[in-house]
């Protein structure tokens, strides 16, 4: 039942530019994609609660689609593939249809584009980037979702969610799959022997550093190299400082980046890049996945690391430390009294046509019966409000979806949202400029500068 696309040669050449921020090959040098970053958290080893119970039936009404066939592709393979293959199995048991999966691989964008540039597209896609559900929409290949699949979306979703795939008053998209990255990783024993605790307020957290640095171990490292943890950064602290209205404003470009906002948060920044003390010297030259090796290998190099929640999975395959145990983290801090807020990313489900099965396929997904079978398998993180939370099968995966979850405000990662020329390109736009600022970090003025000239650049405005 796969639906022939028309209009493809004028989107593919679009769909090409988004390829970056879904894995290309500026993105290839340590930065996990969202397949592999969760694929890794699989294979940690965090402290267990109890015994993942088997999800149970939930109120879903599946409809009788026997004889009915599905296609549906995204970026999953290997552990990740087999895990939504069985949320897809249960859809099949309960209506008779028959779904078929592809994996796409990292470079889905260029994948959707060939698809649709062949004449077809698969039902159902999922995807990891607001900015190709934006254009395969303008570009009339996506349906929106029918009644049902929105009846569910609403019981389910915070609006926040709703409103990353929502267009003309219309919403195209389910956000099945989460990840959150305001997350800050510790090593138990280097902040033990320091004598500090897990910090609530920014305050507390560049105290708590400089009591690990003066404790004879370096507090922080960071894995700068190609630039996009560095990102993750600023997003987190312009979240917390800014809040969630500016932000989406500098996401648009709707306001320069030499805003004062912008100029704030870059401030609070400095206040750490520019302590040699704190610093695990060369972050500019280290990688990510070396970062984290710095601080929960043996002998630790450093006592903490920023990154998302993928961090676990870097940590069991790089390392002997156990997560949970040797390795734990804390939410993002608040600055200036903000209230709970995670940046984060995410798949969604989104629709190539509108026909009962494809929508009755999309309601499934938005629905908790879905996501409580992955989510009792691990490496998951489920955005839907009425998931069983007591199926996540260890402490640090429960406390992560709750994070998620309970978040006051959550929104998707900018540079994700932003054209690859600025967001997601190495040697250019954010990646490059904030290791200049990294290097450089007493020159906020000038950096601010140099990101609206490039930003001006990428957006074309």
């Amino acid at each position: 039942m796969r639906r022939r696309m028309t209009k493809a040669a004028a989107a593919f050449s679009a769909l090409a530019m988004l390829a970056a921020c879904s894995g290309g090959d500026a993105e290839e040098k340590d930065k996990p994609s969202e397949a592999s970053k969760s694929a890794e958290t699989e294979e940690a080893e965090p402290e267990e609660t109890e015994e993942a119970e088997e999800p149970s039936a939930g109120s879903f009404e599946y409809p009788d689609l026997s004889g009915e066939t599905l296609d549906v592709a995204s970026d999953w393979s290997g552990a990740e593939q087999e895990n939504f293959e069985e949320v897809l199995a249960k859809f099949e048991q309960e209506t008779g249809a028959s779904v078929s999966y592809q994996s796409l691989g990292n470079n889905i964008a260029t994948a959707l584009g060939t698809q649709l540039e062949g004449g077809g597209a698969p039902d159902i896609a999922l995807v990891p980037q607001p900015g190709l559900i934006e254009n395969l929409q303008e570009n009339g290949h996506l349906s929106p979702l029918n009644e049902t699949a929105m009846a569910e979306v609403e019981k389910n979703y915070a609006q926040t969610w709703m409103d990353l795939s929502t267009y003309d008053g219309d919403v195209y998209g389910v956000w099945f799959k989460a990840a959150n990255k305001s997350t800050i990783w510790y090593n138990t024993e280097v902040w033990d022997t320091a004598g500090v605790e897990a910090p609530e307020t920014w305050e507390d957290f560049t105290a708590a550093l400089q009591t690990v640095s003066d404790s004879g171990v370096p507090a922080l490292a960071v894995g700068a190299d190609v630039g996009w943890p560095l990102t993750d950064w600023f997003e987190n602290v312009y979240l917390r400082t800014a809040g969630g209205e500016k932000y989406d404003q500098l996401a648009k470009h709707e306001i320069p980046w030499t805003d004062d906002s912008v100029i704030e948060a870059l401030e609070v920044i400095s206040e750490v890049w520019s302590n040699d003390a704190l610093l695990l010297p060369n972050g500019a030259q280290r990688s990510f996945p070396e970062s984290v090796s710095a601080v929960f290998g043996d002998p630790a190099e450093a006592g903490t690391v920023y990154e998302g929640d993928f961090v676990a999975g870097t940590i069991a395959d790089q390392t002997d430390a156990k997560v949970g145990e040797d390795a734990k983290y804390f939410p993002w801090p608040s600055i200036n009294g903000s209230a709970p807020a995670v940046m984060g990313s995410g798949n969604a489900a989104i629709a190539f046509n509108d026909d009962e099965a494809t929508m009755a396929l999309m309601a499934y997904l938005a629905s908790p019966d879905a996501a409580n079978i992955w989510i009792a398998k691990g490496g998951f993180t489920s955005p839907n409000q009425n998931a069983d939370m007591t199926l996540y099968p260890d402490d640090i995966s429960l406390q992560i979806a709750e994070d998620l979850v309970n978040a006051e405000t959550f929104r998707f990662d900018l540079s994700d949202l932003a054209p690859s020329a600025f967001g997601g390109t190495e040697g250019e736009g954010m990646w490059q400029l904030l290791i200049d600022f990294y290097e450089n970090p007493d020159d906020v003025e000038g950096i601010a500068q140099k990101l609206e000239d490039a930003a001006t650049a990428a957006y074309g405005n």
